[in-house]
């Protein structure tokens, strides 16, 4: 009976064989893997948190007109808008092939016209690019590519007041590379075509454009030289400048009178509302030095008002500027630490972060409350009714930049770890018990900076690894909440280790005590990091990256 099956069984192949393609034969013949897109076809996600936490904003446009309608631009999630002034939100730039965003415009003259620009316009290493504008004619529902894919990073979108056609672009170009789009793009037919009209050379963009609002031909743009590379970076060059046009941009004069002799770095810019003659600036020279300087006369001559300039990182991360909109002379600068001055720029005093995220980089303001103001940070947007005094977190943007996660051994439901973009490494459970589920509650931090990468000890959930900049290396046992400083250190009379921004960690799978650690060298400690040992020499080229050309140089 068995040799009847299979003479039919094999009768049957055979047959069956002869109505294949050659095509259909050449597939049987591919060696399956253990995972295609179909075992994930049924899977759906589902979120878990954190929601305490949000992320890096990058712009804010409120609707002029219906000042309950506002756009976030968000440096690694897209566009989100709200309708009721933070209540709710929903995103709106999903379904596009980007992720970064830089800018969000809206049409003054018709609130359903947005305009986005894609890749954030800072030095940071840890920014995402774009790949051009973005037009929607329907208030964020649909998008269209309007252009300018190489131009990777997008400072500033302006729209003509009268003349909704008419549009300028700053594109600040890429970042580690020279060439690309970069330069002051001006479309007069709505975006169906680019020219570009402020052009310096292949490492110079422009990173921040303003309007006179009285004159639409008039406008101010900063050029910006910079470039990085994974080992330096160079954020000042003789490309460097602010320029004026009296022709909507068919002919530049570069302002000089009373501004840096030398190269200079990134500049904000902003124009007063209620006397636009007076314009500010507040630029970086050498050094991550520079200061605030004013004009009274359209850019024809320039006063030093302070030093102040954007702190931190540096002000490639920073220097946004903004005028307010209600009170002549006050303006703002965006830092780690932003501040505010009432006297067009002499005088500074921090703005409050009680209860706030620090590094701040886009501003907004109410058409009519001079008391409500917005302001965008790494962690999310802030609420103020009056005048920054006090701030309510906006909490329900889910944005938060993770950049790796690791899941330990707990049972019944495993902890989710992930180290963020300066919201510190996070963790909470994959489930609960509870039929409400997962809550705020479950969450928790286990170190503060820069999270980059967590790593949890294999098969025990009571071990668990998290880092900060420049491999600030911390063992946590979870069921004490006890953190130990465990980064490895050089011994007396050894140069200090060079740490990258996010370095690497890894726990053996053999031995769970065994995990390693790169700075220049690897290291490996097999007690958890109580000591270490260096198992390769200096892996790196070992040279003076201050030495390194870069921009020609």
């Amino acid at each position: 009976m068995k040799s009847i099956l299979s003479f039919v069984l094999a009768v049957l192949i055979m047959f069956s064989g002869g109505d294949l393609t050659a095509q259909e034969k050449a597939e049987q013949k591919k060696p399956k893997g253990p995972m295609s897109s179909a075992t994930f076809r049924s899977l759906k996600l589902r979120g878990i948190g954190p929601a305490y936490m949000s992320g890096r904003i990058a712009d804010i446009a409120v609707d002029q007109k219906n000042p309950n309608i506002w756009f976030v631009a968000v440096g690694s999630g897209g566009v989100w808008k709200t309708v009721n002034a933070g209540t709710t939100w929903k995103p709106v730039f999903d379904k596009q092939k980007v992720y970064s965003t830089g800018d969000v415009t809206i049409d003054p003259s018709n609130s359903n016209v947005i305009w986005v620009g894609t890749g954030e316009n800072n030095g940071g290493r840890h920014i995402g690019f774009g790949d051009g504008v973005y037009k929607s004619i329907d208030g964020g529902k649909t998008w269209k590519n309007m252009g300018l894919p190489k131009s990777e990073r997008i400072g500033d979108i302006v729209i003509h007041p009268e003349e909704p056609d008419t549009v300028w672009v700053s594109a600040q170009g890429p970042l580690w590379t020279k060439g690309g789009e970069r330069g002051l793009y001006k479309t007069t037919d709505g975006g169906k075509s680019w020219k570009n009209v402020l052009e310096i050379d292949e490492w110079t963009g422009v990173a921040s454009l303003v309007i006179d609002p009285r004159n639409p031909d008039k406008l101010y743009a900063a050029t910006w030289s910079r470039q990085r590379t994974v080992a330096n970076y160079v954020g000042t060059g003789k490309g460097s400048g602010i320029h004026t046009t009296d022709d909507g941009g068919e002919t530049w004069t570069k302002l000089k009178t009373g501004l840096p002799k030398g190269r200079m770095g990134k500049i904000g810019l902003t124009i007063s509302p209620m006397k636009p003659d007076v314009v500010y600036a507040t630029i970086e020279t050498d050094n991550r030095k520079g200061g605030v300087w004013r004009s009274n006369d359209r850019g024809a001559s320039w006063t030093k008002m302070s030093n102040e300039v954007g702190g931190g990182t540096g002000p490639h991360y920073y220097q946004e500027l903004f005028a307010d909109q209600h009170q002549f002379d006050r303006i703002y600068i965006m830092s780690n630490n932003s501040k505010v001055s009432d006297d067009g720029g002499k005088t500074w005093s921090r703005i409050s972060t009680r209860r706030k995220h620090v590094d701040d980089h886009a501003m907004a303001f109410h058409p009519t409350d001079p008391d409500f103001v917005l302001i965008g940070s790494d962690g999310g947007v802030y609420m103020s009714h009056d005048r920054m005094s006090t701030w309510r977190f906006i909490r329900n943007l889910p944005i938060t930049q993770f950049y790796k996660i690791d899941v330990d051994a707990k049972k019944p439901f495993y902890n989710v770890y992930g180290g963020t973009q300066d919201n510190s490494t996070q963790g909470g459970p994959s489930q609960t018990g509870r039929t409400d589920g997962i809550k705020n509650s479950d969450w928790f931090l286990t170190a503060g900076g820069d999270g980059h990468q967590p790593a949890t000890e294999h098969g025990n959930p009571n071990i668990m690894y998290s880092q900060s900049q420049q491999g600030f290396l911390t063992r946590r046992d979870t069921s004490s909440g006890e953190n130990h400083f465990i980064q490895p250190q050089p011994k007396p009379g050894e140069p200090a280790e060079r740490f990258n921004w996010d370095a690497p960690i890894n726990v053996s799978t053999h031995d769970p005590k065994r995990i390693y650690h790169a700075s220049q060298r690897v290291w490996r400690s097999d007690d958890r990091g109580d000591s270490w040992t260096a198992i390769s020499p200096d892996l790196t080229k070992n040279g003076n990256r201050m030495h390194m050309p870069m921009m020609g140089r």
